[in-house]
């Protein structure tokens, strides 16, 4: 793995384009709920950042639940396989649940974790939110019911999204040549 400097990593979506999307995505959800519950499920560690921020825009009662599950390990591609790392749940059944995702990539981890939910629980709704698609990857059927932006296939950094555990405080949402990741 190669080591990558913050002067390798190139702006894609600035501290401003973030805030204004997860603004709209929160209002749509606030339309959305209403004054409904919501339990809000985020995936971690990406999605720790979206959430929070997203989470202070929503005006519905809501909880929080987070669970950790990998598909990336150590590399700049997803591995094909999901390991649930910890995705321990209190009862959703007759929730509105909302995921909170950083990314919808292959689609694996998305189709994972909504199967989970509807084996195990009768939920009243489950919706997904991203942060990112990248539709260009996708191997499973699966979408988001709301996201802020779609990408290309670009290895993306910053705003909780992170490589070999680095850039996830990164105010903006940023990525690096291939070539320098490789």
């Amino acid at each position: 793995m190669k080591n990558v400097n913050l002067s390798d990593i190139k702006v894609l979506f600035d501290e401003n384009e973030i805030r204004t999307k997860v603004k709209e995505i929160a209002n749509k959800l606030n339309e959305y709920y209403k004054d409904e519950e919501v339990c809000i499920v985020c995936v971690l560690k990406g999605a720790v950042i979206f959430a929070t921020d997203l989470v202070r825009e929503l005006t519905m009662p809501l909880t929080m639940e987070f669970i950790r599950l990998s598909s990336y390990g150590h590399s700049t591609a997803s591995s094909g396989k999901v390991n649930a790392v910890d995705i321990k749940l209190p009862d959703l059944t007759g929730k509105n649940v909302l995921i909170v995702e950083d990314i919808i990539d292959t689609g694996l981890t998305a189709k994972f974790l909504l199967d989970f939910i509807a084996l195990n629980f009768k939920t009243k709704s489950t919706k997904f939110v991203s942060l990112l698609d990248k539709k260009c990857s996708r191997q499973a059927d699966v979408e988001a019911d709301y996201y802020c932006f779609e990408i290309d296939d670009k290895f993306v950094v910053g705003y909780g999204l992170d490589y070999d555990s680095k850039f996830r405080n990164l105010k903006f949402i940023g990525y690096a040549d291939k070539s320098v990741i490789k």
